[in-house]
C-alpha cells in the first residue's frame, strides 16, 4: 500500500512540474504568465504558486485518504455489519481547524495582493491613458503629446501609470507578462468638465527589454478575438528618441524620394482623400481622431489590431477591403461603405501607393519580430 501512495504522488509531482515548464515556455507561449517582468505580474504569480500548491496538498491528503479508505475498509464476502460510529470529538475539530487554517494561509496573502496591486501610482510615474474601442486600443501619453494604436512604447524602470477607459463597451486590458487583467469601463459623461470618478489604472514597473503581446480579455462584440495589442519595452534613451520622432512625425521616406517615387504618390493620395477624416499621422495634415492614429505605422507588429501581419501586400488589401477582413468596423472600404462613410473609391493602384506610404513611417522601434503574429498572415485576397 506505502508503496503505491508513493508512486502516485511522484507521478503527481511530475504532472505538475511538466505542467509548469510547459507553461513558462516564453518564446513559444509569449502570453505566458509564469514570466513576469513587472512587481505587479510577480504579485499575481507568487499568489498563484501558493494557492496551487496548498490545493495539490489538499488533494494528495484527500484522495490519499479516500483510496486507503475505499481499500482497508472495502467489502468482503461474510464480513460483519461495520460499527457506526457518531460524535468524534478529536476527528470532528481536525476536519474544522485544518480547513481553516489553510483558508486563512490563502486568504492573507491575497488579500495583502489585492492591496498592492491597487496602490496608487508614484507622483513621477509616467501615465499612458489606454482607451478600448470596437475593436482597437488607443494609447495616449497626455505629458508627452504623444498618440499611438494598437502598440504602446514604454520605458524598462521607470514608474507607469495606465489609467484605462472605453470609448464605447467594456473591454479588458490584459498583457500576461505585465500583469493581470484589469477591466476598461466606459466613461459616463460629467457635468462641468470633471473628471470621471473610479476609473481602473494599473500601477508598475517594467524591469526588462522585450515585447509583450496582450488581448481584450472580455468579450465585448464580433471582433471581440481580434483586438489585440503590443507593448515594447526598451530602454529610457531609446524611449525619449522614439517620443521625440513620434512628436516631429516620421515620413522622410516619403519626402525625400523621387518625385515619381511609389511612397510619395501615396503620401499625396492619401492626404487628398476621405482617409484623414478619420486618422492622424504627425507632421501631416491628417488630423482625423475618429480611427486609429497612423504615425510612425510601419513600425508596427501588425494591420488590424492583431489581424493581418504589418506587411505593404496587407496594407493594400486592408485598405480595399477593411469590412470584409475584420466585421462589423466604422472603417470603409474602396467599394464598401462603413461608419456612416461612403466607399472611398480608392483603386488598386492608389491602395498600393499609399500602402507603400503607410510602411514608410517610423519612428525607430519597432518588435524584434515584425511577422507571425497576427490571427490571418496570408497577403492575397
Amino acid at each position: 500500500m506505502a508503496s503505491r501512495s508513493h508512486r502516485f504522488l511522484r507521478l503527481l509531482v511530475s504532472l505538475s512540474a511538466l505542467g509548469s515548464l510547459g507553461a513558462c515556455a516564453s518564446e513559444r507561449y509569449p502570453q505566458t504568465t509564469f514570466q513576469p517582468v513587472t512587481g505587479f505580474g510577480r504579485i499575481i504569480d507568487h499568489l498563484f504558486h501558493g494557492v496551487f500548491w496548498w490545493t495539490m496538498l489538499v488533494l494528495v491528503v484527500v484522495f490519499g485518504l479516500l483510496g486507503y479508505i475505499l481499500i482497508r475498509f472495502r467489502e468482503r464476502p461474510d464480513s460483519p455489519e461495520p460499527k457506526a460510529v457518531y460524535g468524534n470529538t478529536v476527528l470532528e475539530i481536525m476536519w474544522t481547524v485544518i480547513p481553516a487554517l489553510i483558508i486563512v494561509a490563502i486568504a492573507v496573502p491575497t488579500i495583502r495582493g489585492i492591496f498592492q496591486t491597487q496602490e496608487a501610482a508614484p507622483k513621477d510615474a509616467l501615465v499612458v491613458e489606454v482607451i478600448g474601442h470596437q475593436w482597437w486600443w488607443e494609447f495616449k501619453y497626455p505629458s508627452l503629446g504623444v498618440t499611438t494604436a494598437s502598440q504602446l512604447v514604454l520605458p524598462v524602470g521607470r514608474p507607469l501609470d495606465l489609467r484605462l477607459h472605453s470609448a464605447d463597451v467594456i473591454h479588458s486590458f490584459w498583457i500576461p507578462r505585465l500583469g493581470g487583467k484589469r477591466d476598461v469601463n466606459p466613461v459616463r459623461a460629467m457635468p462641468n468638465g470633471e473628471k470621471p470618478p473610479h476609473l481602473n489604472h494599473i500601477s508598475l514597473t517594467i524591469d526588462s527589454v522585450g515585447d509583450y503581446p496582450g488581448q481584450c480579455a472580455e468579450f465585448c462584440g464580433t471582433e471581440h478575438g481580434a483586438m489585440r495589442m503590443m507593448a515594447i519595452a526598451v530602454p529610457p534613451d531609446t524611449f525619449d528618441a522614439w517620443v521625440k520622432r513620434m512628436k516631429a512625425g516620421q515620413d522622410t521616406a516619403a519626402l525625400s524620394a523621387p518625385a515619381d517615387s511609389l511612397a510619395l504618390r501615396g503620401k499625396k493620395k492619401f492626404l487628398s482623400s476621405a482617409c484623414i477624416a478619420c486618422h492622424t499621422i504627425a507632421g501631416t495634415t491628417a488630423m482625423g481622431q475618429v480611427g486609429p492614429n497612423l504615425t510612425a505605422l510601419g513600425d508596427r507588429w501588425s494591420i488590424g489590431a492583431g489581424m493581418l501581419d504589418n506587411t505593404p501586400a496587407n496594407i493594400q488589401r486592408w485598405v480595399l477591403h477593411a469590412p470584409q477582413i475584420k466585421q462589423g468596423i466604422i472603417m470603409p472600404g474602396a467599394n464598401v461603405g462603413g461608419g456612416g462613410m461612403p466607399p472611398t473609391g480608392l483603386s488598386a493602384s492608389d491602395a498600393k501607393a499609399v500602402a507603400a506610404y503607410l510602411s514608410s513611417l517610423s519612428a525607430g522601434v519597432a518588435p524584434k519580430k515584425k511577422t507571425g503574429w497576427a490571427i490571418e498572415t496570408t497577403t492575397t485576397h
